[in-house]
């Protein structure tokens, strides 16, 4: 498994996702403000990733700080939080990462811990984050696997996979599970315009497991699904409202109401992270505006006239009524989702998700 991220004595070293799928290169970030471009840069992408890059930007922050005293480094790491926390606006897991750091830190120096200890303790936090994303995402597969079908063709859109995770995938990692199964799955990947997640990201990953993947244009599923040539659809989720209503890569949404015109079921996979239980509806969500370069250009070449208009909204909201299922690494979410999020929420927190050797 190719990392996305990795911590190392020299820093937090990063698979580039914006060369994918040409080149494997690797991006060194060695403090925090390099973590926050490369979270902002789209060099690492996918929620769960990000969530965990984040904490481990704050860990690296608080590691590399020369303050000599508690009061010092507060107000560092208020800085440092601050930082990561204006990078990316719609993946909640960005704030959740910032936060198990953050409180970890804030306990540690309100109950007099030496600051050599400080900085031991809030790496290890951050790596056995890392250790656990990709615990839960197995979860995920195991839980979600057998919602697939026995054979046939899975569509996603984006790349909620590997690549967007610490390892094994999110939506892919549901389709690993089930190929490990038995099951007998090809993938049809959205191309995912503008920043091409599916086309090149998805496509590179599942072709290095040797899945059967195809890569589809994004006005082409709506075709293929009135052909019967799609069985299920799977995604990601970057923020998941307490209603159930889910902020995905944009596309998404259109993508759920022909599931739904075609009688396909439509599912979503996220760790319990991307679960936003203080944002009630997909309309407090907010929605990231990305820069118009995105659209006018591709590979450098500019493809649209001069001066024309831009709309690049990174994300859509898929409302509620249009998924069947929201799988998690702790079960599965079936409708109403108001009531299976607030009953799963109420339940005794599971011990901590620690991967396996």
């Amino acid at each position: 498994m190719i990392p996305t991220l990795e911590w190392l004595p020299t820093g937090v070293n990063f698979l580039d996702q914006t060369k994918l799928p040409l080149e494997e290169t690797y991006v060194l970030a060695t403090d925090y403000k390099q973590v926050a471009t490369v979270i902002r840069d789209m060099i690492v992408r996918g929620a769960p990733a990000i969530g965990v890059s984040a904490a481990m930007g704050v860990a690296i922050g608080i590691l590399r700080s020369e303050a000599t005293t508690i009061p010092a480094l507060n107000a560092e790491v208020v800085i440092i939080c601050d930082t990561l926390a204006a990078t990316r606006p719609t993946a909640v897991n960005l704030f959740w990462g910032i936060g198990k750091i953050r409180d970890l830190y804030n306990n540690l120096a309100a109950s007099g811990t030496s600051i050599p200890e400080i900085k031991e303790a809030v790496v290890a936090e951050a790596r056995l984050m890392y250790d656990e994303d990709i615990a839960a995402c197995k979860q995920m597969g195991q839980f979600g696997a057998d919602l697939l079908p026995k054979e046939g063709t899975v569509l996603t859109h984006c790349n909620a996979g590997a690549l967007a995770t610490c390892g094994y995938g999110s939506a892919l990692g549901v389709i690993r599970a089930a190929i490990e199964r038995g099951h007998k799955i090809d993938v049809f990947a959205d191309e995912t315009r503008p920043f091409l997640q599916g086309a090149r990201l998805t496509a590179w990953e599942l072709m290095k497991d040797n899945i059967p993947t195809t890569v589809l244009c994004d006005n082409m599923s709506a075709h293929l699904m009135s052909k019967g040539r799609i069985q299920a659809v799977i995604v990601g989720a970057d923020r998941i409202a307490a209603n159930g209503d889910t902020a995905n890569k944009i596309g998404t949404y259109g993508v759920s109401i022909l599931a739904k015109e075609h009688g396909i079921p439509f599912y979503v996979a996220a760790p319990w992270a991307t679960i936003d239980l203080a944002t009630a509806t997909g309309e407090g969500i907010p929605i990231e505006q990305r820069a118009a370069s995105e659209v006018t250009h591709s590979n450098g070449k500019q493809m649209t006239p001069h001066g024309v208009a831009i709309e690049n909204p990174a994300f859509d909201v898929t409302p509620a009524k249009y998924i069947t299922a929201i799988i998690t690494e702790r079960g599965v979410l079936r409708a109403p989702f108001h009531e299976s999020i607030r009953q799963m929420a109420e339940m005794p927190e599971p011990e901590r998700i620690l991967a396996k050797a």
